[in-house]
């Protein structure tokens, strides 16, 4: 059983939509297959089909929850330190081709938002990333193509 690592933060994002599924999602879908029900003939009623086969995705989602809950490795960002980059670190990168600057925090899988500037341990961007120095530059193979980056700063926040 492999340990997934994550922020603190990504962390109670789960515990947060596990308790919602469970205490409102769960009540919410029983009360619309009660109501199917009671409409009669079940193998014509699409409403219940339907409502079961939201159960069985709302059933699968709490299975998956719970199994990457249990198996989480929670590292807080905030205790960590040096000048390498490693998990949880935010780094500013310049795109070497535009000069554009970007900061991006690398977290856990389900953390990932490219968006919100959060990037998965497992993207290529992050896996070029790891080990790397402030002045270093990096290459990454993206769909686009090869992309360049050099590494302005390092942090843990």
């Amino acid at each position: 059983m492999d340990k997934i690592p994550m922020t603190a933060n990504g962390y109670t994002a789960l515990e947060a939509e596990l308790k919602r599924r469970q205490q409102e999602e769960r009540p919410r879908i029983i009360a619309a297959i009660s109501e199917a029900r009671s409409h009669g003939d079940l193998s014509e009623n699409a409403e219940y089909h339907a409502a079961k086969e939201q159960q069985s995705l709302n059933e699968g989602r709490i299975a998956e929850l719970e199994d990457k809950l249990a198996r989480a490795e929670v590292i807080d960002v905030s205790k960590l330190s040096g000048n390498t980059i490693k998990f949880g670190a935010t780094v500013t990168l310049i795109d070497e081709d535009t000069e554009e600057k970007k900061a991006y925090q690398i977290v856990g899988e389900n953390e990932a938002d490219v968006k919100l500037g959060k990037v998965s341990i497992t993207s290529p961007l992050a896996r070029a990333l790891i080990s790397k120095k402030v002045g270093d530059t990096v290459e990454v193979n993206t769909p686009g193509g090869g992309k360049s980056y050099e590494i302005t700063a390092i942090a843990f926040k």
